[in-house]
Formats: C-alpha cells, structure tokens, sequence
C-alpha cells in the first residue's frame, strides 16, 4: 500500500501588527491632509485680509478738517438784534355763521325786514350764537362768541414719561394684586407644555386710575404675554399723586405663572 505524504500549506493570518501598521499609516495621512487644510484656511485669511485693506485703500476719503473754538473769528461788534416776529393779521373771529339763535316769535309776513325771510337750517342754528357771527362759519360747535383765534397757535400735547424714567411721587399707584393674579387665565397651551415662570410687565397708569397701555419687560415664554397684558390691563388702579395732582406713571407689575 502506498503511502501518500501530504505538506501543510502555510497559511496568513493577521493579528495585532498588521492593525498597528494600518492606523500608523492612515494616521499619518489624516494629519497631512488636516494640516494642508489648516495651511488653506490661513492663506485664504491673510489673502482676504489683503484685498480688504487694498480696497479701503483705493477709495475714496474725504478730508476732515479740525477747527478749534479759538481759531474762530469774533461775532461782529454792531450785531442788531433779531426782531421778533410780527402778530398774526389773519386773525378769523369764530362767531359762526350770522344766524341769531333763539326761540321763533311768530309775526306777520309784512313786517319781515329783506334779511330775515332767509331761515337758517338746522344745522346753523346749532352753531349760530345768540349775537350772531361775522359771516365766518368755522363748521364746529360751541366755538364761543367773539373768540380770536390764532392759525398759528399750536395746542401743546402732554407728553407721556419715559416707562424707564424715574419718576418721585408722593404716592404710588395702588392696585389689589391678589384679585389680579386670581383673573390672570392660564393659557392651555402653555399648561399642556408645562411652561411656568414669572412675566413682568409694564403698565402705564392714567391720572384717572385706568392703565393706557402696557407692555412685557421680561417674559419665560411668549405664550404667557397675552394672558398678562389682559389681565394687566383690565385692572383699576388709584392713580399716582404727585404736589396733590395725580400724574401718569409707569408702574412694573409681576404676574406668575405656575401649574397647580
């Protein structure tokens, strides 16, 4: 009987050195290519920051010229003063239209002057005075009699305070909060969210007690600023005093929100 010899055939296999010369080599790689980049990014700064500084310098400045208060020349010795301007001519006397008003008496037809058969409506009697006016109807009512107006008289409007202003009065604005903060509804969107938090706001209070307009300083979540400026604004408050007159005055008022 024959016998058959048979070779072991070598075979590769890889362990821990071959795995120790791959990331070797893709380490090195990977820094080479992040360093190149890295040298990219900084040419392309300085290269920008060239062209920038290149391009403010080709345009265009325009020259300032520094005087100083004593390089100035004196005002003129004789210098007349200004004469003030002179009174409005065109002054319109606001009697209404020339219609009498008073209670009818009633008279004969012949006995009527040429003036009086023409009736005035309704709407003069409303606006005529009881002495009748120049002819000049100014379309309002209770004008007044005889009363100079001027057309370049201008009402000045009170102006409001600045809501960060400090303002000193000698009594401030008072409100009942506890009823406030009962009448403040819990948007149901914000409570399914879960969203809490204290919503400040700013109300400006009128000399009548009664708040002009407000609003949010400060605020965890826009879903909660409308529930607190309605709550906020339909509330009464005692108006501020100040030298025993009440003033407008901004007044910063907390409401909280949080879920029960």
């Amino acid at each position: 009987m024959d016998t058959v010899a048979f070779t072991a055939i070598p075979q590769r296999t890889y362990g821990a050195f071959e795995l120790k010369e791959w990331i070797r080599r893709y380490t090195y790689r990977a820094f080479g290519i992040a360093l190149l980049l890295l040298l990219l990014l900084f040419l392309g700064f300085f290269v920008y920051n060239y062209l920038h500084q290149r391009a403010l310098a080709l345009k265009p400045r325009i020259p300032v010229v520094r005087i100083k208060l004593s390089d100035l020349p004196p005002p003129p010795a004789n210098q007349a003063d200004v004469a003030p301007p002179p009174p409005p001519t065109n002054v319109a006397i606001a009697g209404g239209p020339p219609t009498v008003a008073g209670n009818p008496v009633p008279v004969p037809e012949t006995l009527l002057s040429p003036d009086a058969k023409d009736f005035a409506n309704i709407e003069e009697v409303a606006r005529a005075t009881s002495k009748g006016g120049e002819g000049i109807d100014m379309g309002g009512f209770g004008i007044g009699e005889g009363t100079l107006i001027d057309p370049n008289a201008r009402v000045q409007k009170e102006e409001e305070p600045d809501p960060d202003e400090f303002v000193f009065v000698e009594k401030e604005p008072a409100f009942d909060y506890a009823d406030l903060q009962r009448r403040v509804q819990y948007p149901e969107i914000a409570r399914r969210a879960g969203i809490e938090g204290k919503v400040v706001v700013k109300v400006l209070v009128g000399k009548d007690g009664k708040p002009k307009r407000a609003f949010v300083a400060d605020s965890p979540s826009e879903m909660l600023n409308d529930a607190a400026l309605k709550a906020v604004l339909a509330t009464t408050f005692t108006p501020a005093i100040q030298n025993g007159n009440p003033i407008d005055v901004w007044v910063t008022i907390p409401i909280i929100f949080k879920i029960k």
